[in-house]
Parts: structure tokens; C-alpha cells; sequence
């Protein structure tokens, strides 16, 4: 995973309990809930970021492997 994705899902997830505390704060449960949805949305991207990485990892382990 890239140094900007990282950046930008942990921005992603810092804005969703942004969202999720003003909601809390002013009893916007639809602000509460944008702002849910938004850190899903940030840890789904960051999980598919790491199971690229792996596959591109194991990628690379098999062609070393046939290299030899």
C-alpha cells in the first residue's frame, strides 16, 4: 500500500469520527450515520489495499521461485 492511500484512508476514517462526534454532539443521528459509513468505507479500502499487497507479494514469490 502506498504512502498516499495510507494517507488518504486514515483521512477518510479521521473525518468519519469527525462526522460521527458532531453528529453525536448536536443528536444528528443522519450525521452519526455518514459518519459510519465513511470509516467503513476507509477500512474497506485499507483492507483491499493489504489483500492487494499480499497478492502482489506471493505474485512476486512465485515468479522468484521459477526464476531459479
Amino acid at each position: 500500500m502506498s504512502l498516499g492511500d495510507k494517507i488518504s484512508n486514515k483521512a477518510d476514517d479521521l473525518g468519519g469520527k469527525a462526522k460521527e462526534a458532531a453528529g453525536n454532539v448536536t443528536g444528528d443521528e443522519q450525521l452519526q450515520a455518514e459518519g459510519k459509513t465513511d470509516q467503513a468505507k476507509a477500512g474497506l479500502k485499507d483492507a483491499a489495499e493489504k489483500v492487494k499487497d499480499a497478492v502482489g507479494d506471493a505474485a512476486e514469490k512465485v515468479k522468484d521461485t521459477f526464476r531459479k
